[in-house]
């Protein structure tokens, strides 16, 4: 069974799907096999390596709720990712900018839904701050997420007028540019 050719750039791009949630997972099992909850290690002034656990969302979003907002979160990561799948086979061959960045979301979903459903939280670990101000922890999946978000803001603000020409004078058809 051979896979046509039309279908080898969506199974690339799967890759990085894949190479994300390898890196994320491979760098919590780094985390939690060195350090224990709350450990702290400076790397560089005002940023440090940490292990945390978040039962949240973003921002540490209903960590304090009773354990519903785990199932919940779950929930949301599986149905955000088969809406990510098929907004990406939707996607023409040519495209590289969408693709890859709901590639990297896809990724850091699926590496924080492995969490959730592991451990019952997601493991955060770096950590920016100056002074007493921090920026909330996060990981691997989640700097993922938030590349991939920005990719998907990039074009849809920017290069999606281009592809259409402009004040979408070309009807809606999109030219072969490679974005």
């Amino acid at each position: 069974m051979s896979i046509q050719s039309s279908q080898r750039p969506r199974l690339l791009w799967l890759l990085v799907t894949i190479a994300v949630i390898a890196i994320d997972q491979y760098t919590k099992r780094l985390i939690t096999g060195s350090f224990a909850l709350f450990d702290r290690l400076p790397v560089v002034p005002y940023f440090d390596l940490v292990r945390l656990h978040n039962t949240g969302a973003a921002f540490s979003f209903l960590a304090n709720a009773s354990g519903w907002q785990n199932w919940f979160f779950t929930g949301v990561a599986i149905a955000v990712s088969a809406v990510i799948l098929w907004w990406f086979f939707r996607q023409p061959p040519d495209r590289v900018v969408v693709p890859l960045g709901l590639t990297l979301v896809l990724g850091g979903a699926i590496g924080n839904l492995i969490d959730r459903l592991e451990h019952g939280y997601v493991i955060d670990f770096f950590l920016f701050y100056y002074g007493r101000w921090s920026f909330p922890a996060f990981n691997v999946a989640d700097a993922a997420i938030t590349v991939g978000v920005g990719l998907l803001l990039i074009d849809g603000f920017f290069l999606e007028g281009k592809r259409q020409g402009p004040a979408g004078a070309d009807g809606g058809a999109t030219a072969s540019n490679g974005q």
